[in-house]
């Protein structure tokens, strides 16, 4: 997969990129975990993610937020890294300017910045948040959610405990227009240790489910005049 560097909000940013070759195939952008916690673009679930994306034929990005590996600037707590995600998405669209749609998939970390980067972008028609931390973030800027995605964690994560993730899943789910789909890995913790094979098994699932077209909401029945 090529090394790429972008222009960034704060500098240069380091990607691995993946091109579909067909011109209007979907984008997917992958988000890594917290950078002051050894969160990079090589951890093992990003790079799982952006495989995932890319065998399904999705033009897939994945890149370091600033200040980590070869891109430039400075942890920003969250308001620098949305920037990024988004100048990211721009770069790719840019190289791709016949797709129409995207799907943004984050871990940890990175899915609090792509549920941000999903309420600003209405071509995002999927997302996948991993491990969420509802705990620690506030997702309040969720209203509504705009796009159908799945939400999965570790029933013995103790960096995000499950009743925090349930409850973000429940406001969600009480949302009309949309379908969010929670799945749990039995005793995985925050970092899925021995248990990403699950973790992606599950996250293959509901993409292919969605590439067929299920797992969206029921169209609104029509009213009779």
């Amino acid at each position: 997969m090529p090394e790429v560097i972008f222009n960034g909000p704060a500098g240069r940013l380091e990607g691995r990129y993946q091109p579909s070759k067909e011109k209007s195939a979907p984008i997917a952008i992958i988000l890594h975990p917290h950078p002051q916690f050894g969160g990079t673009m090589n951890n093992q679930i990003v790079y799982q993610l952006f495989y995932m994306f890319q065998k399904r034929g999705f033009t897939t990005l994945r890149f370091n937020f600033r200040g980590i590996g070869r891109s430039q600037g400075e942890f920003d707590h969250g308001a620098g890294e949305l920037s990024d995600a988004a100048s990211a998405l721009d770069w790719v669209q840019s190289l791709h300017p016949d797709s129409k749609s995207c799907w943004v998939a984050g871990y940890s970390f990175g899915s609090w910045i792509g549920m941000q980067l999903l309420m600003r972008r209405p071509e995002i028609e999927g997302f996948m948040s991993i491990a969420p931390q509802p705990n620690i973030y506030d997702f309040s800027f969720l209203a509504p959610c705009p796009s159908s995605g799945l939400i999965i964690n570790g029933d013995g994560d103790k960096v995000a405990p499950e009743k925090d993730v349930l409850g973000l899943v429940d406001k969600l789910k009480t949302q009309k227009g949309i379908l969010i789909t929670h799945k749990t890995v039995p005793s995985a913790n925050h970092f899925f240790n021995g248990q990403v094979e699950t973790l992606m098994a599950e996250c293959e699932d509901y993409l292919d489910r969605r590439l067929d077209g299920e797992l969206v909401p029921e169209p609104a029945a029509k009213r009779i005049r």
